[in-house]
């Protein structure tokens, strides 16, 4: 019988300095995706998967997430006097997620680091790790298949997703080989970023990993790699290669709806893609999308106004 992974953590430590100065007092991870932030989209991914128990590994000047995650008994009481149910009901649903659990990372010394620094609360079982960068849709049922791998192969498992070749070097990339599945590939090797036209190929690493506790004992002795960092590919490389963690790894490589909240281009294509699709948004605002995007041009010095 498969055992039922209930635990998910979030590293949410980083400083967030691509959105400057939007992130100078608040958390990256609270900024809006058209109205929940972002963090929200993760732990209810996190929650329709199974998982009830989350772990954010924080930083300082992360309190605003805490608060989100927490009761706030006078704006309650405010929405339920003016009987304004449906914003009553909205700001329950985020305090009712899950059991939310807090540790700080302390030193930022890499995504490595901050997996390592929820061994405490994980203990000896396998455990989902999210990234919160990365949104996906609801209607995609990634990390439910990586959980469903892992339970029936009992290996650690990682998302991978087809990226432009040029785009490889950006990313974490994988030697992979094919098994008997579609969407299901047994990793060789992963390297961090490789040299721009190294990459062995073009599928990366993106933010869900389904990891087996022996991650632990391998990123307590893993050496700061690129960037001085402390970087989880260098663990899950030791994982898919030596000859003594039992598992492997495998990747299941990922065709649906992602939402790169990573930077400020890919974060406005994010909230434009996801209004879009908003029942209660998008019959409004695709009609003024298509008549906004109509009077562009690709580049504003070819437009016969310019100057």
């Amino acid at each position: 019988m498969a055992f039922q992974i209930t635990k998910a953590v979030i590293p949410v430590a980083g400083l967030g300095t691509r959105f400057l100065p939007a992130t100078k007092a608040m958390p990256k991870e609270m900024l809006p995706v058209v109205d929940k932030p972002a963090i929200q989209y993760v732990v209810e991914e996190a929650v329709a998967a199974g998982l009830s128990d989350v772990l954010m590994v924080t930083g300082r000047n992360k309190t605003a997430l805490e608060n989100h995650f927490d009761r706030v008994g006078e704006l309650e009481e405010v929405l339920r006097k003016k009987g304004e149910l449906d914003k009553l009901e909205k700001v329950k649903h985020a305090t009712d997620l899950a059991d939310v659990h807090y540790v700080r990372q302390g030193d930022p010394k890499g995504l490595g680091h901050a997996v390592l620094r929820a061994k405490m609360h994980v203990g000896r079982e396998p455990f989902a790790v999210l990234l919160g960068d990365d949104i996906i849709d609801e209607r995609d049922t990634l990390l439910t298949r990586m959980l469903a791998v892992q339970g029936e192969r009992n290996t650690t498992v990682v998302a991978l997703l087809e990226v432009d070749p040029s785009q490889a070097h950006l990313y974490g990339i994988a030697t992979v080989e094919p098994t008997d599945e579609d969407d299901l590939v047994r990793i060789t090797g992963l390297v961090e970023k490789p040299a721009f036209g190294s990459a062995p190929s073009n599928l990366a690493i993106i933010g869900r990993y389904v990891l087996r506790p022996e991650i632990f004992e391998i990123l307590e002795h893993t050496e700061p790699g690129k960037g001085g960092e402390i970087q989880l590919t260098d663990a899950l490389q030791e994982l898919a290669t030596g000859p003594d963690w039992g598992g492997g790894v495998y990747g299941v490589v990922f065709r649906g709806r992602r939402y790169d909240t990573g930077d400020r281009l890919d974060y406005l294509k994010a909230i434009v893609q996801l209004a879009s699709d908003r029942d209660d948004l998008g019959p409004d605002f695709r009609p003024w999308l298509k008549e906004f995007a109509a009077t562009l041009t690709i580049d504003d010095h070819e437009h016969p106004d310019a100057p």
